[in-house]
């Protein structure tokens, strides 16, 4: 099997492309996570981190890295919204078969599971990083999209509108069982459509776990990452994400996974977060309800394309077996978030 990363062929492009030029190679694989793939290549005295497709991909739009390193390049600079510096990005196919691009490393921390060290020994860390967190997506809806060099780069018009035809036209390609809590959802999301937001740019991913943290106190958040969905549309589709997600204490943990906080720790509610959310942008945020059904519908989606391969035998990702509980648990809490409140 071709390996993902070629290391000759990487130095003869960064070779072509003055990238310390001649100076021996090193390629160190970093996460084998569920989507992108990312290496740290060492060369000369520069470190680099390769962001490439996975071997197979979720779907043809899901891993578009010109496309991704595009959107770096427009947020690069902007003190409202850290992201790592882009470099060069590569679609020859000739190079390492698919198109991928670098980018400088960012020295910080990422909070998944827990709270990472020196984090975990500050009781006001759990707030300042939820409220960071929800700063930085409002530094993201902020952005002059159309300034920034991204006119093109969505179809805003009619967004909200396309979500749930999508998602059902996307699950009927791979569905192998009745899903009625993720048919129930789409129904109750047709029925309940608001009016579209002013468009922004979307992340698309947007959660704890993707963005970078100092790996020192005070909490300062230093990057934002895995922009592989990122598009332009209605800005709160990103709020219901995060919030959908958000597991409160005492609240058991969801397929995404649980909270990194301590069920002792002083952190935000969902209701926190959007206030938060609404009092740094000054949107409508009454319907936030339909965009946190929109957001565990669409993953459920997702998910069970993921759960479709594991069964058909074309991913042995041990994390897909636990869709077959999984995706109809997504469901049941998106339905939940039909009921008024948070």
């Amino acid at each position: 099997m071709e390996p993902l990363v070629d290391p000759e062929r990487l130095a003869t492009w960064m070779d072509a492309e003055e990238l310390e030029r001649g100076a021996p190679l090193t390629v160190e694989r970093i996460t084998t996570g569920h989507s992108n793939e990312v290496f740290r290549v060492a060369r000369g005295d520069r470190v680099f981190v390769l962001r490439r497709p996975p071997r197979t991909p979720l779907s043809p739009t899901a891993h578009d890295m010109r496309r991704e390193f595009r959107l770096l390049r427009a947020f690069y600079g902007n003190a409202s919204v850290p992201v790592p510096e882009p470099i060069a990005c590569c679609v020859d196919p000739d190079v390492l078969g698919v198109p991928f691009y670098l980018m400088a490393p960012v020295d910080g921390v990422v909070v998944r599971e827990q709270l990472p060290a020196p984090l975990a020994g500050d009781p006001v860390a759990p707030r300042a990083c939820s409220y960071a967190l929800v700063d930085a997506l409002a530094g993201i809806h902020a952005f002059d999209w159309q300034a920034g060099g991204l006119g093109d780069f969505g179809r805003p018009d009619g967004y909200l509108e396309r979500q749930v035809p999508r998602w059902l036209g996307q699950l009927e390609k791979y569905a192998t069982r009745p899903l009625p809590d993720v048919d129930a959802a789409g129904r109750w999301l047709q029925a309940h459509t608001p009016p579209m937001q002013p468009p922004a740019v979307i992340h698309g991913d947007y959660k704890l776990d993707n963005v970078m943290f100092a790996p020192h106190l005070p909490v300062e958040l230093v990057a934002v990452v895995d922009w592989e969905q990122s598009t332009v549309g209605d800005p709160l589709v990103d709020l219901g994400w995060m919030v959908g997600l958000w597991i409160e204490p005492g609240e058991p943990a969801s397929l995404a996974g649980g909270s990194p906080f301590p069920p002792d720790a002083d952190y935000p509610t969902r209701a926190e977060l959007v206030a938060r959310y609404a009092q740094q942008t000054g949107r409508d945020v009454s319907n936030i309800g339909f965009y946190c059904v929109l957001g565990l519908f669409k993953l459920a989606c997702v998910m069970e394309g993921s759960f479709a391969r594991f069964r058909a035998g074309t991913s042995d990702d041990a994390y897909f077996a636990a869709l077959e509980t999984g995706v109809p648990a997504l469901a049941r809490r998106a339905l939940d978030f039909t009921a008024p409140g948070l």
